[in-house]
């Protein structure tokens, strides 16, 4: 692994004196004098800390991965991988695969988009589905999901730009996971000298900015101070290179042309998971056509890419400029329009240059299987046996109790919201992790938690009127199983007891 160049002047933060980088040339030193990238009093903004010793404050967290053989197995591999489970964005012939020699580890997937590998020796481990380097040094299990930047977009204060996927990791063991590599969505391209990397470390309502270890083509090496979200930053001098990928998807209906929307996104599997997630809570209903994402040619921010369509189609807009779209919650797309359903020819074009970046040839057969099966699929649903989702044991018995009283369902029953002092017994049982808690498991933004904070200074209140405004917002449907689906794993085993007892109570 190759060590960031000290930072400009123009940088983020200065680095305190103990807080030591190394260079390009493998030896240590003091970074730069710089700026501030945020006021250090701003619940808005990431303060810069030394690196520290890892903690054991997420040790906690470990209770619910005990009971991980109880958790449902997600069937689906995510948007932002191939079928192998491995990301869908090779190294370029810039970036030389440097991890390797690295054991190869397959996670096991649980429900709510959640990994998990159990590691049994000292040594290094990339996950094959994430890319992730784990460094361990004793036994441990570790379980991570991704998160979307763009719900932490006011923590990332400039000149500091995302530079990679954002993770939220756990461990039942905190004191044996060393070191964490994060994959990068660069091209380096031998560049290195005059880029700087470090981590975004969230926690709680803010984030701090730690120094990163050392960084290489591929990955940007942190040593685990204390688990809670953490994702690369970077800071360069000179304009940045992405690897890149085109996304399309297909709307379907009952119409006869054809309706696309294709995106533009880079290497990182934050941004690419943010672009499933926009597309399957749109209001028109769409299919991913799966034909090879990768760019052929770099992407370069600030440059200007166009749509190109052999036959001639409706495109709009008629260029891109790209840019990291990470912190956006509305990402770019172009919309292709046909009026014939024909076999056509997509590419997408450098403006400057006008070299191709990407060029796939879409046939009927790539959606016609799908328009086709969807009815039949509907009507075939009741005659193929599928594994159901399991119900937790919440839900079990909630539906079994209530139908030893009416002999109806739950839904039939129309189940209570929870009251204010149910909420408030849930809110005392919330843990230190509850603000991350609400982003990833209740849908809340930074705002909603920042504008509580700023009414309320008791920590207990403030997790009382965040439960509230979840159950206002559910409008009559914010009830114990409601709240139990939403905390998924994340609930303790204190919540989901106090829930089955106000279940028992209606």
């Amino acid at each position: 692994m190759s060590g960031p160049a000290p930072e400009p002047d123009s940088g983020a933060e200065s680095l305190s004196s103990d807080e030591k980088e190394v260079t390009p040339n493998g030896m240590e030193g003091s970074s730069g004098s710089s700026g501030s990238s945020g006021s250090s009093g701003s619940s808005g903004s990431a303060e810069e800390q030394p690196e520290g010793e890892a903690s054991s404050e997420d040790s906690s967290s470990s209770s619910s991965e005990e009971e991980s053989d109880e958790e449902q197995e997600e069937k689906e591999s995510p948007p932002y991988c191939n079928e192998s489970g491995g990301s869908c964005l090779p190294p370029c012939e810039h970036c030389r695969n440097e991890n390797d020699q690295k054991e190869q580890v397959t996670p096991r997937r649980l429900a709510g988009g959640q990994f998990m590998v159990q590691l049994d020796a000292e040594g290094s481990y990339q996950c094959s589905s994430t890319g992730l380097i784990f460094e361990v040094m004793g036994r441990a299990r570790i379980s991570y999901c991704l998160l979307s930047w763009s719900k932490f977009a006011r923590l990332v204060q400039p000149p500091w730009i995302v530079g990679g996927p954002l993770f939220d990791v756990r461990c039942s063991a905190p004191g044996a996971l060393l070191s964490i590599q994060f994959p990068h969505c660069l091209c380096l391209g031998g560049q290195g000298s005059g880029v700087a990397f470090k981590v975004l470390h969230i926690k709680g309502g803010g984030a701090a900015i730690e120094p990163s270890a050392e960084f290489s083509a591929s990955h940007v090496k942190w040593v685990v101070s204390s688990l809670s979200p953490v994702g690369p930053l970077i800071h360069s001098q000179e304009p940045l290179q992405y690897h890149g990928a085109v996304i399309l998807y297909k709307a379907i209906d009952e119409h006869p042309s054809l309706s696309f929307w294709v995106y533009l996104a880079t290497n990182n599997d934050s941004f690419i998971k943010d672009i499933s997630k926009a597309v399957k809570h749109s209001k028109r209903k769409f299919v991913q056509i799966e034909k090879p994402p990768v760019c052929q040619k770099l992407l370069q921010e600030g440059k200007k890419y166009r749509l190109i369509c052999e036959p001639e189609a409706e495109i709009t807009p008629e260029e891109i400029e790209f840019v990291d779209g990470s912190l956006l919650k509305l990402k770019s797309y172009f919309e292709v329009y046909l009026e014939k359903p024909d076999d056509f020819t997509l590419s997408l074009v450098e403006q400057d240059s006008d070299e191709t970046v990407w060029k796939a040839r879409l046939r009927e057969r790539d959606w016609i299987h799908y328009d086709q099966n969807k009815n039949e699929q509907k009507r075939s649903t009741g005659s193929v046996k599928r594994r159901k989702p399991a119900l937790s044991i919440l839900e079990e018995e909630g539906l079994h109790s209530k139908k030893q009283k009416t002999g109806g369902t739950a839904d039939e029953m129309g189940a209570k919201s929870l009251t204010d002092k149910q909420l408030l017994v849930i809110a005392k049982l919330l843990d230190r992790h509850w603000r991350e808690m609400a982003i990833e498991c209740l849908q809340m933004e930074m705002k909603d938690i920042d504008d509580i904070r700023a009414s309320e200074d008791d920590v207990t209140m403030q997790k009382l009127l965040l439960l509230r405004k979840w159950r206002d917002r559910e409008q009559g449907q914010g009830t114990a199983e409601a709240l139990q689906r939403s905390l998924g794993e994340k609930a303790t085993y204190e919540i989901l007891q106090a829930l089955r007892g106000f279940l028992a109570q209606s």
